[in-house]
Parts: C-alpha cells; sequence; structure tokens
C-alpha cells in the first residue's frame, strides 16, 4: 500500500521532555559509555549527542503517525538519522521535539518508499538545540518488482 503523499509538509504533535540525571546515566550505560556524572565536574551533567532520538519515543504510541500514513510497521527501515547540534543540553533542561513529514517519496517503482522526518529541538524558552532528521525506508509488498 503506497505511503500518503499528501501528509508531505505535515507537522507532528510535539513532544516534551524533561531530561533526568538518573536517565543519562543509564543511556550512557546502554551505548557503553562511563557513567556521565564522572565527567560533570561543574555538576551540569550534559546530554549526549543521540539521546535526542529518544524524545519523540516518549509518548504512549510513538509511531501512531506512520499508521496514520498506512504504513504497516513490520515493513519499516530505518534507514539514515542526522543530527545538526546549536548548543549543549543538560540534565533538568526541559526539551521539546517538534516533528514535521518533510518529504516521502518513491523508488524502485514504489516497491521502496521513503518518508523524510525533521524534528527541531528546542529548551522549552524556545533556544535551538538540534534538528534532527531521519529516513524510514517502507517496503511495499504489494508493489510491482
Amino acid at each position: 500500500m503506497p505511503v500518503d503523499a499528501s501528509a508531505k509538509g505535515r507537522s507532528l504533535p510535539p513532544v516534551a521532555m524533561t531530561v533526568e540525571a538518573g536517565r543519562l546515566a543509564f543511556f550512557a550505560k546502554a551505548i557503553g559509555q562511563a557513567d556521565p556524572r564522572s565527567s560533570a565536574p561543574d555538576g551540569r551533567l550534559p546530554v549526549p549527542p543521540t539521546f535526542l532520538f529518544g524524545i519523540e519515543l516518549e509518548q504512549p504510541d510513538p509511531f501512531a503517525w506512520l499508521a496514520g500514513l498506512g504504513v504497516d510497521l513490520r515493513h519499516v527501515l530505518h534507514g539514515e538519522q542526522s543530527f545538526t547540534y546549536h548548543s549543549m543540553a543538560y540534565a533538568g533542561d526541559t526539551l521539546v521535539a517538534s516533528p514535521r513529514i518533510a518529504d516521502i517519496y518513491a523508488k524502485k517503482g514504489g516497491a521502496l518508499q521513503f518518508v523524510v522526518k525533521q524534528t527541531a529541538v528546542a529548551r522549552d524558552d524556545g533556544t535551538p538545540v538540534a534538528d534532527l532528521e531521519s529516513v524510514l525506508v517502507i517496503r511495499d509488498p504489494e508493489a510491482a518488482r
């Protein structure tokens, strides 16, 4: 089933998260880094760069937007992720992720469809922290090959 291309340019609901020091320590352990508390001599615990990707996963159904496009999650591959950083975030900051669907296109006669999602992350006062871009690849098993 083709992805609903009319969603191109659509803004998705923002997601806010207050960054907790314990979550940062758990994240560091999960990715094999030393406890970040040991590298924060000034007491300001920095948010690791890729931690920002997880903000949008903090909602009850983080992939509902894909289902709304008619995407069967069994056919999704996370193809690409990029980050552009503007400022450091720290434990205690409240961050707001504001995603939008930037592009939808197909290749291989529609057998592979691509959804590009761009997410601006800012502090709750509006100060930019980072811009994220992810590319999802959706295989359409019904498309001619």
